[in-house]
């Protein structure tokens, strides 16, 4: 008797989106509002197994960062090295946050989102704006990164606070190994804990996906139209020209091959970052695809999670066309220098804006002030957030890999055996 074949994490993955997204729309319209719709469904099954697996995925960020990282920083022993790799790889995110800003207002510039809306109803909706803040300074930002207390960083989940401590003790166990080798054991005894932990909840990844998507289409159902369309069309819009014109040119230029491949590597990684709406979540799956693509851990380990705190070129995207749209919702003429102020200030507030769901609405609301659009204009596109909020992210994960591959290659420490195998990520790995 022939064994039954199991089936492709991917496809699990992809299945339980496509099943989410039916019961969901179903249930929107099937069953009318009411207390078992809100409260059974949405409040109760989908939201404590969608955001039950959001808080597991949660549970595993900050130890695995803080390992990952110092591990990682602790086996590149060579100090210039890591020197070489920190300032591409940063150069690397801001240069393509700034590109995807800019290319997200010129394609919001001519699609023209956001014409004919209706104000009058829009500013008196029930839904709450986010409240505006003030962005960061640069020396602000730098000044932020160290922590007052390395505990307490850890504890509050301050991620540039918590990559910057891991920064140090990497650098000091592997320049003093002998010396603190109970240390170095630690560190490597703690990576692998978090590898076999990750490995485990990642098992809960097609249950946790269904719920995510179900409760999401279930609550919002096909609202999106009319000027929402042209607004969505601008940010999809935007994140195929950035692939085209940065990412795939990127690829051939580093590889020497054919960008398909690496797509094909990478997929299982979009396709779980666009469910989960989280590049922190997403982490462990993206460093074992980092694996498959021949990136040793001592790159991927220090610049994925790095990337997942800075690396918002999905979220510029959706800042540039949200700003476009509102203006022009409320019909408010922007200035170059209002432009180039966007770019500035929506890569600037890029840098340590957590990882995670919904972290895009208080950077969009920086981003409003900075040019003096009313930020109760977030509330016209919140119907959508959710939905944009997934391909965002999906593009965020999938520019830290980018990142990551050519600072691998450039180093010269890409195993190209490895990338051109058909070796699976971390999903097939542990039968998920």
């Amino acid at each position: 008797m022939t064994e039954k074949k199991k089936m492709n994490p991917t496809k699990k993955i992809l299945l339980s989106m496509l099943i989410g997204l039916v019961v969901g729309i179903g249930l929107h319209y099937i069953i009318p509002d009411g207390f078992f719709k809100q409260s059974v469904l949405i409040d109760g099954v989908f939201y404590l197994f969608g955001q039950g697996f959001v808080r597991l995925l949660q549970m595993l960020v900050v130890p695995l960062v803080f390992f990952s990282i110092g591990t990682g920083v602790m086996q590149m022993r060579d100090i210039s090295q890591f020197g070489r790799v920190a300032i591409r790889t940063l150069v690397l995110y801001l240069i393509t946050t700034a590109l995807s800003v800019a290319v997200a207002l010129f394609l919001a510039k001519m699609l023209k989102p956001g014409i004919g809306m209706n104000l009058v109803e829009a500013a008196n909706s029930s839904t709450p704006a986010a409240d505006a803040e003030k962005a960061p300074t640069l020396i602000e930002t730098i000044v932020n990164i160290i922590p007052k207390n390395p505990i307490e960083a850890l504890a509050n989940g301050n991620m540039l606070q918590v990559i910057f401590w891991a920064f140090i003790t990497g650098i000091i166990v592997g320049r003093f190994g002998e010396e603190l080798k109970p240390l170095e054991d630690l560190m490597e005894a703690g990576n692998d804990f978090m590898m076999k932990v990750t490995a485990l909840v990642m098992k809960a990844a097609p249950i946790g996906v269904f719920a995510l998507i179900a409760r999401t289409f279930t609550d919002i159902g096909l609202g999106i139209v009319g000027p929402l369309l042209t607004f969505l069309a601008s940010v999809l819009g935007s994140m195929v020209i950035v692939i085209l014109l940065a990412y795939l040119p990127l690829i051939v230029l580093t590889s020497k091959s054919s960008p398909m491949h690496f797509l094909k590597k990478v997929f299982p990684v979009y396709t779980f970052a666009f469910s989960s709406a989280s590049s922190n979540a997403t982490i462990p799956l993206t460093l074992s695809s980092c694996d498959t693509l021949g990136i040793p851990r001592e790159i991927s380990s220090f610049t994925i999670p790095l990337g997942a705190t800075i690396n918002m070129n999905g979220t510029a995207i959706y800042q540039g066309c949200a700003v476009i749209f509102i203006a022009n919702a409320y019909g408010i003429d922007l200035t170059f220098g209002n432009l180039v102020t966007v770019v500035l200030t929506a890569v600037l507030s890029s840098i340590g804006t957590a990882g995670v769901p919904g972290s895009g609405m208080i950077m969009l609301s920086m981003v409003l002030s900075s040019v003096g659009l009313p930020v109760e204009g977030v509330s016209l596109i919140m119907s959508v957030e959710r939905i944009v909020d997934m391909f965002r992210t999906a593009l965020n994960v999938t520019g830290d890999v980018v990142s990551t591959f050519i600072s691998a290659t450039q180093e010269k420490l890409l195993d190209k055996e490895r990338y051109l195998s058909d070796e699976k990520p971390m999903m097939e790995e542990v039968g998920l």
